[in-house]
């Protein structure tokens, strides 16, 4: 089944972002758009698991990329097991000292604990992340994923393909494809981490 495409400049309510997006440094006006709710996000993500048990789970793990990525990966899993009523094995992955763009993000990366606890080589890997956006990050997972072992193959599944490719990289399971402007902001909201599960939009105002 093909991902629904959802136009981020339709007309939806908007808020002040100061409520949504607690601890980050907004620099003036913000509206943040509701986009999919925590009811909305569990069916996307049931159908992804549907989409995966039906190419087949044997000898086949998700491993979430940190950070959003870990919690999204621990639900999915979930939604595979009551689907195939059998566990699928999981683990996740820090990807910091892989980027590209380390230098500009930070002198001292934050490196967080990588936990595989499963040997990858000849085993199909379902990287599972938030939102895709150049490419950039999905290229560091698979130079740290394939430091582990040779995988027989890795596929993608993201929450939001926001679109504004740099490389050549496309998700193989997409929970919603938008289609964006640059100075807009997608945003996975996991329960975890924020507090409250939900995706929305935010976009500094002029």
């Amino acid at each position: 089944m093909a991902p629904t495409d959802h136009i981020a400049n339709e007309s939806l309510p908007t808020k002040s972002g100061e409520a949504f997006f607690q601890g980050e440094k907004l620099m003036g006006p913000t509206t943040v758009k509701p986009l999919l709710s925590e009811k909305e996000m569990e069916a996307e993500l049931t159908r992804i698991a549907r989409e995966i048990v039906a190419e087949g789970t044997e000898n086949v793990a998700l491993v979430g990329i940190r950070t959003r990525g870990v919690p999204l990966a621990e639900w999915l899993a979930k939604r595979v097991e009551s689907i195939q009523h059998k566990s699928i094995e999981l683990g996740s992955l820090d990807i910091n000292l892989y980027r590209d763009d380390l230098s500009e993000v930070s002198e001292q990366p934050v490196v967080r604990p990588t936990d595989i606890p499963f040997s990858i080589t000849g085993k199909g890997i379902v990287l599972v992340d938030d939102v895709l956006y150049t490419g950039r990050t999905i290229r560091a997972a698979m130079d740290a994923l394939i430091d582990y072992g040779r995988p027989r193959f890795i596929r993608l599944a993201v929450m939001v393909d926001r679109g504004w490719r740099e490389l050549p990289i496309q998700a193989d399971y997409v929970g919603r494809k938008l289609k964006t402007t640059a100075d807009q902001n997608v945003k996975v909201m996991l329960k975890d981490i924020d507090g409250v599960s939900q995706i929305v939009i935010k976009r500094q105002e002029a």
